[in-house]
């Protein structure tokens, strides 16, 4: 599947979407100062939206600068270009004056998903100094952390979802990424779309994307706060933990839902034991 390797070489959404709107405006370059200009500033940001992932990209704007086009007509070429490329993987749409909505499909959404709880995210050895200003955060994002492994090692010891190796003797300080095998859950419904179709859901998975863009592809320009992002995520979590159940009827009658909502699950500790332990320069506990 296409997007299935372009998901495992660019990690973060926001990179991937990044290399589709690259390729797509080759055309444009006329010499070379020019495309050192465009490579270095395609603005693309991501929406905060709570049943979306969206992200809105200015570049045919900004083309619109050098070429003897109007910004519509240059989004309209992009916008081809890159269904061409994405196919059914991106909802496409331009916005007057010329903005270019790039909306996410399930299809896309569930690559990542089975992608990033798979894949090993920036570890200790790019470990940030940091001093920690609010401790009341970081007790958010740790419990949020702990909370998350544990639920995890419960389901495992419950039978729900199985490792694919026995825990190794340093599983306490460590990510369990990998030992879950993604074929073991049941991302899609019978009608082959995102089981996760629950608000707090999506609003999770969205603030999980922008998270682990900021880790590895960030804004030039923009300054993380670590924080602040941690404690975003945390509190989507939170969130999703308190609306949406996982035990009791839901692990009797719908087995499916319980394993996917597990696996996002495994999707939030992964990223919050990086941000708590490369970011923050602090520890991720298994427990509190």
């Amino acid at each position: 599947m296409y997007c299935n390797i372009l998901v495992s070489k660019y990690t973060a959404i926001r990179k991937l979407l990044y290399s589709y709107l690259l390729a797509s405006i080759d055309r444009f370059y006329y010499h070379q100062q020019q495309q050192s200009i465009i490579q270095n500033q395609i603005p693309l940001y991501k929406v905060r939206d709570d049943n979306r992932v969206l992200y809105i990209s200015g570049v045919a704007l900004r083309l619109a600068k050098y070429h003897n086009l109007k910004s519509m007509e240059i989004a309209e070429i992009i916008t081809s270009q890159v269904l061409a490329i994405c196919k059914e993987n991106l909802l496409v749409r331009i916005v007057a004056p010329g903005w270019i909505h790039l909306e996410l499909t399930d299809r896309l959404l569930v690559n990542w998903l089975q992608h990033i709880t798979t894949v090993d995210l920036p570890d200790e050895e790019q470990r940030e100094l940091k001093q920690i200003i609010n401790t009341h955060c970081l007790f958010a994002i740790q419990y949020a952390h702990a909370r998350c492994f544990s639920l995890i090692l419960l389901a495992q010891r419950e039978g729900i979802i199985q490792f694919n190796e026995p825990l190794p003797e340093n599983w306490q300080e460590r990510s369990l990424s990998g030992l879950v095998s993604a074929m073991q859950i049941p991302w899609l419904n019978s009608e082959t779309q995102l089981i996760l179709n629950h608000s707090a859901e999506r609003y999770l998975i969205s603030e999980l994307i922008g998270a682990v863009d900021s880790l590895i592809f960030p804004q030039d320009n923009k300054q993380m706060n670590w924080e602040k992002l941690g404690l975003d995520v945390s509190q989507a979590f939170e969130t999703f933990w308190s609306q949406c159940r996982i035990w009791g009827e839901v692990k009797a009658n719908c087995p499916e839902l319980t394993q996917a909502r597990l696996g996002l699950v495994l999707a939030t500790q992964i990223v919050l034991r990086v941000l708590l332990v490369t970011k923050l320069g602090s520890v991720a506990p298994f427990e509190l």
